[in-house]
């Protein structure tokens, strides 16, 4: 059988993962990875800080959570997983409340002594109940807490976040936060949660440790030549499709976020995260590192004051906007990526989806059975995953 020549492009999760799998499952196959970074991990890469030796996630915090327990099983085979629950608050007018709104928040914000119940009724006669269908982010919030919350935690948030009145947002970014009338304050639903006792970056490292696969950092896409493409049997591309595409329709647009980093003696938030809710204050939110590994003791501390911003040459893609221009060209640039005959998209920036990591980690590990059922029999490999959910 003749051996597949197989070019992945970013060693992000969702690259490396099927750089393993087809390196481990199907023999006739040599794999190229190449990452335009310095490093394996995409922006979930962690390094231990030299001044501190607090483990660092580089890119922003990264938590792992997910329902699934097969993902959960598949991550815990490279790395162990610490148990960590990720217990947000937010600093509204220098007061500070729970994340996501639940009892206490409301109860506090209020000055009241709700019982869940009293504070769902309570809440239900504050909400908006002549919004039928929300358009948008705004009016799923006035439907779903009221004015007063909604101008309190995620209107001016939101603002900073991304960058746009919340009225032009879907109303889809709003229905994955959660109201709870109890005193829960774990910010995720999800039952499986936790942090790599050492970072995420030795994940891709044992990913991409394989005899059948190479790997070249500090490599762009568009360095490659014409002719050294035509070398391969298939791409796997996880950066961003205008991008592969050369912006044949316009730039799709992103928010990319930096960050303001600071040393310090001792304790500085007494929390991994605290966002800030107003928007007159700049960043959106400060996270302190060590306390995403509480299993760790430091004398230091490390903490930074992450910013949002539209994505400008040079900077890293990270939040598809999918406003209504985007959504015109991103049909176009399906179109075009319908019409390729050796490559796939994958990952949050290919398909142009806002993805969480273990979905990623889901979505790459199935899209891998697909694309190795396809080598067997000799079939095309498909170029979305699951072009019903693009």
């Amino acid at each position: 059988m003749k051996v597949k020549k197989i070019l992945v492009v970013g060693a992000g999760f969702s690259g490396s993962i099927i750089a393993n799998e087809l390196a481990k499952n199907y023999e006739f196959c040599t794999i190229d990875v190449i990452d335009e970074r310095s490093h394996v991990g995409g922006n979930c890469y962690t390094r231990r800080d030299e001044a501190t030796d607090i483990m660092e996630h580089v890119f922003g915090p990264h938590i792992f959570h997910t329902d699934k327990p097969d993902v959960w099983n598949y991550i815990s085979q490279f790395v162990e997983l610490m148990p960590f629950v990720n217990r947000v608050k937010c600093n509204y007018q220098n007061n500070i409340y729970s994340l996501p709104i639940n009892l206490h928040t409301i109860n506090q914000f209020y000055k009241k002594d709700f019982s869940p119940s009293e504070a769902a009724k309570f809440i239900a006669s504050i909400a908006d109940s002549t919004i039928d269908e929300p358009e948008n982010f705004e009016e799923q919030a006035l439907k779903f807490i009221g004015k007063d919350l909604y101008e309190s935690f995620f209107k001016g948030y939101t603002i900073k976040q991304w960058g746009c009145d919340p009225k032009v947002l879907p109303a889809s970014i709003l229905k994955r936060l959660p109201v709870r009338f109890n005193y829960n304050d774990n910010y995720y639903n999800s039952p499986l949660q936790g942090i790599p006792k050492e970072g995420y970056t030795p994940i891709f490292e044992q990913l991409l440790d394989h005899a059948r696969i190479k790997v070249s950092l500090n490599t762009k896409f568009h360095s490659i030549t014409k002719e050294q493409l035509e070398e391969y049997d298939h791409i796997f591309f996880s950066g961003p499709i205008d991008a592969y595409f050369n912006y044949q329709y316009g730039k799709l647009g992103y928010r990319t976020v930096y960050f303001e980093k600071h040393i310090a003696d001792g304790d500085y938030l007494g929390n991994a995260v605290i966002n800030y809710t107003d928007e007159k204050i700049p960043f959106t939110r400060i996270a302190e590192h060590k306390h995403f590994a509480p299993w760790e003791q430091h004398s230091k501390t490390i903490y930074f004051k992450e910013f949002s911003k539209e994505t400008d040459d040079g900077d890293i893609p990270y939040y598809p906007k999918r406003l209504a221009d985007d959504k015109e060209k991103l049909a176009a640039y399906y179109q075009l990526a319908h019409n390729q005959q050796r490559t796939s998209f994958i990952g949050r920036l290919g398909t142009y989806r806002y993805l969480d990591m273990h979905q990623v980690i889901y979505e790459s590990l199935s899209f891998s059975k697909t694309i190795l059922n396809s080598l067997e029999n000799n079939t095309a490999i498909p170029v979305f995953y699951n072009p019903e959910n693009i």
